[in-house]
Parts: C-alpha cells; sequence; structure tokens
C-alpha cells in the first residue's frame, strides 16, 4: 500500500508541476485577450497558445510563420516571414526542474524513489503528449517529438536530482547504498564522489548569485537605456505588460548570459557581434527593452571580472574543506586535487547544458545566432572554478585549523583511553602518536592515522551533534 501510495504522490505531484506551469500562461493570457479582444474574442485560440508556449519553456523551439497581412501591416520584408525562435525562457524550465526536485526527494524519503521518479515522469510524458496533440498553432508549431519528449526529460532529470541526493544522506536499501558501500571500500578516496557534488553545487549557486547581483548593478546603471527603448516601442499599457512579462519569463537566461561574460566568452545578439569583457561589437540590435542593458563599449581591463568566477570556486573548495575538517575526514593531496578537478568538471557540464539552451535564434537574419557559445562557455568557466577551488583545496592549512583537528583527535583519543580502561584494557600512544601531537607544524592532511598503528584500535569518528566538537 505504501509504494502505491508513493507512485499516487509523485503522479499528482507531476499533474500539479504541469499545471502550474500552464496556468501561469493561461491567467495572464486569458485577462490580455479579454482587455484586447473583448467578448467577441476568438477563445479557441487560447488553448493551443498557451500550450505552445509551455512546450517552448521547455526547450522545444518555436518555428514562426507570419501572414502576408500581418507582412504588410508592420512593413516587414517578405524574407522575415520564416523564422525560428529558439532561445528558451527558463523561467518554466526551472520550475518544473525544481519541483521534480521536490517530489524525487519526498519520494526517497518513502523509500520507494525508483518508482516514484518512474511515476512523476509516465504523468509528465502523458500530460506533454496532450499538451502537444490538442494545443498546435500554424503560425507558431513545435516539432512534435520535442514537445513531446523535453518536459518529461526536464521533469526526469529533476527528479532524479532530488531522489538520489536524498538516498545518498539517508540510504534506500537498494542500489543507492551498494553504490554507497563500494564507494566507502575505496578508503581514503571514498568523501571525493560527495565532496564533488557539494562543492560544485555551492559553486554553481555563487555563480548565480554573483550573475544576479551584477545583472542588478547593470540594470541600476543603464535603467535609462531601458526606459527609452520602452518608450520608443510606442506600445500601450496592454503592449507594456505583455512585454514585461515576456522580459521576466526570460530572467534566468539573461543570468546565464551574465555569467558567461563573466566567464570571460561573453555572448552575441546576431552573426557578427560580441558582447564580452575584452571587447564589445554590436550591430544593428533588436529594439527589446532588455537589450539596453547591453554595454555599448568595454576596455580590456574588464577582464579583471574573470576573478568572480575564481573566486566563486575559492568559496566551493572553502566549504568542501570545511565540511571535510568538521567530519574528521582527513584527505592527501590526490584526492583533493581530484576534487577540484571534478568540480570544475561538473561545473563545465552544467554551464554547456544552460548555454545550449539560453543560445539559438531570436529571429530572422543576422538574429540567427544569440546567446553564449556552449564550448567555450563551459571550458572558461570549468577552468576558473576549478581553478579557484585548487587554490583552497590544496593550499597549506593554517596552524589555528590543524591545531583545532588536534584538540579533537586528542579528545576522541582519551574517550576511547578511558573505555577501554574501565573495560580492563590500556592503550597508550606510540611515538608517531607523540610526534604528531608535538609537532604543529606537521599537517594532518599526511598524518597516519593511530587505528593503523595499534592493534585493536581504532579512532572514532568526530561526532557532529558532540557539542565538545
Amino acid at each position: 500500500m505504501q509504494r502505491l501510495l508513493v507512485a499516487l504522490l509523485a503522479a499528482f505531484d507531476a499533474a500539479i508541476a504541469a499545471a502550474v506551469g500552464l496556468a501561469v500562461l493561461l491567467a495572464p493570457l486569458t485577462l490580455l485577450w479579454t482587455l484586447a479582444f473583448g467578448a467577441t474574442a476568438d477563445w479557441g485560440a487560447l488553448w493551443p497558445l498557451a500550450g505552445t508556449l509551455w512546450q517552448f519553456g521547455h526547450g522545444a523551439p518555436l518555428d514562426i510563420e507570419i501572414g502576408t497581412e500581418v507582412l504588410r501591416a508592420a512593413g516587414v520584408a517578405p524574407d522575415a516571414a520564416v523564422f525560428t525562435l529558439s532561445v528558451t525562457p527558463l523561467a518554466f524550465l526551472l520550475f518544473t526542474l525544481l519541483f521534480a526536485a521536490r517530489s524525487g526527494a519526498r519520494a526517497a524519503r518513502a523509500g520507494a524513489w525508483v518508482l516514484g521518479v518512474a511515476s512523476g515522469t509516465a504523468t509528465m510524458a502523458v500530460i506533454a503528449a496532450a499538451v502537444a496533440f490538442t494545443g498546435r498553432l500554424a503560425a507558431a508549431e513545435t516539432p512534435l517529438l520535442l514537445a513531446i519528449a523535453l518536459p518529461p526529460l526536464v521533469y526526469l532529470a529533476g527528479a532524479l536530482v532530488g531522489a538520489v541526493r536524498v538516498a545518498w544522506q539517508d540510504g534506500d536499501g537498494s542500489v543507492v547504498d551498494r553504490i554507497h558501500d563500494v564507494v566507502d571500500s575505496w578508503g581514503g578516496w571514498g568523501p571525493v564522489p560527495a565532496s564533488v557534488a557539494r562543492g560544485a553545487a555551492f559553486a554553481i549557486t555563487t555563480t548565480v548569485a554573483i550573475a544576479g547581483l551584477a545583472l542588478a548593478i547593470l540594470t541600476l546603471v543603464r535603467g535609462g537605456e531601458v526606459v527609452a527603448l520602452f518608450q520608443a516601442t510606442r506600445v500601450d499599457g496592454l503592449g507594456a505588460t505583455v512585454i514585461t512579462l515576456g522580459q521576466l519569463a526570460y530572467l534566468p537566461t539573461m543570468l546565464v548570459w551574465t555569467a558567461s561574460w563573466l566567464a570571460g566568452p561573453g555572448f552575441s545578439v546576431g552573426v557578427g557581434s560580441a558582447v564580452s569583457p575584452a571587447g564589445t561589437q554590436l550591430g544593428v540590435v533588436p529594439g527589446i527593452p532588455v537589450f539596453g542593458l547591453l554595454p555599448e563599449h568595454t576596455t580590456i581591463w574588464m577582464l579583471i571580472v574573470v576573478l568572480l568566477p575564481i573566486g566563486a570556486g575559492a568559496f566551493a573548495g572553502w566549504a568542501v574543506r570545511s565540511r571535510l575538517v568538521w567530519e574528521g575526514t582527513p584527505l592527501h593531496t590526490a584526492p583533493r586535487a581530484v576534487i577540484a578537478v571534478g568540480m570544475g568538471a561538473v561545473t563545465a557540464i552544467v554551464a554547456a547544458l544552460a548555454a545550449v539552451l539560453a543560445s539559438g535564434s531570436i529571429g530572422p537574419g543576422r538574429l540567427a545566432e544569440a546567446g553564449p557559445a556552449p564550448l567555450p562557455f563551459a571550458l572558461a568557466l570549468g577552468g576558473e572554478v576549478m581553478l579557484g577551488a585548487a587554490i583552497l583545496l590544496l593550499s597549506p592549512r593554517h596552524r589555528d585549523e590543524v591545531a583545532e583537528e588536534r584538540t579533537d583527535r586528542w579528545m576522541a583519543a582519551m574517550t576511547a583511553s578511558d573505555t577501554a580502561s574501565a573495560g580492563g584494557v590500556a592503550i597508550t600512544w606510540d611515538d608517531g602518536d607523540r610526534r604528531s601531537w608535538e609537532d604543529p607544524e606537521r599537517s594532518s592532511w599526511t598524518d597516519s592515522d593511530p587505528s593503523d598503528q595499534a592493534t585493536g584500535f581504532r579512532l572514532p569518528r568526530r561526532d557532529p551533534a558532540d557539542p565538545i566538537a
């Protein structure tokens, strides 16, 4: 009965995630539809429009075909009548991803994460297929296969991440526990996979936060240009509302562009254009208000901003190093180097995926290329995070840090000694242990474990709940 309940709850979570995403589109569209066309509006086109935009928000490109009457009214050249939109508004995708991660974590806590992930993904696939077959527009079509496959793939990725994270920490009595046991048998290399995942999460989160702060500062500095472009569009309140809502949906996409600019490679806004700290070269840019944030010119000195992603990597390295010290897990140089490289590799993979979704076509002609290039962005950000993490993970340990760990080890040894003495067994330290305590310059990253030197003695791990520690 419990497994059936987990499957039903996971399916309900997927249905809620899809319903909320569609409702977020339907609610403002209904209001705008009413204000624009009144009671005589053709409501039959509302659902296909919302469904198409929902698919577009999950990565499916839009093939736009503008009718002849609209071309004449707008004065657009006939060769611009057909084009593709493939730069994804990542707000919808992120919502599905986070909601799926929450559902997967809940299924893992219930002890049936495989069933929960499968049930939620299958439900999302059914909903995506229903939306794809019932919500098609002639003027803006999405490839049918991508429209059906991408939403459940996004949900599957989020659910797997949430479920595996919880199962790794709490155990699942199944495949994750077996993998965990194999990793634990690696000895000094056992903490490496978890440290890589934790460090990459810190690095990515910090990079996004820095990009958000940079975008906020740029908005304050160049807000006047944005307002001027709003005024140049000469739209009424309804049109301004539509433009604002569309730009809000693209806010996570703009964060990816900003992160690519901070990393160094930058991004393009059309064929032959480049926006990077090393220089800016812009041609004709669409009059979308948010493009008023684009810097008109930069100098080579702006490359100093690449220190920010390096700082994000250093912060992640500090977080991992502090966690290892807190857990009483000394590692040699090689595992720590592998952790730094792994953090850079995972960050690069995530950056490449984000760049693929945040780049593509934004219009006809030269606007067929926009956004960051995936490979340069991934290599730059991954390398900078790896460098920052390596600085903290491989640097010599501070005397206070070493002394703190010596104290913890001494307290653990004394506790073990008292326990053993109560049972009639005397435990003494050998010369190696005494030299390790008396020499504060000797780093315990490479100290031998007293459990390897005294038969029958195993140094207990530091208990995080111990108030003395």
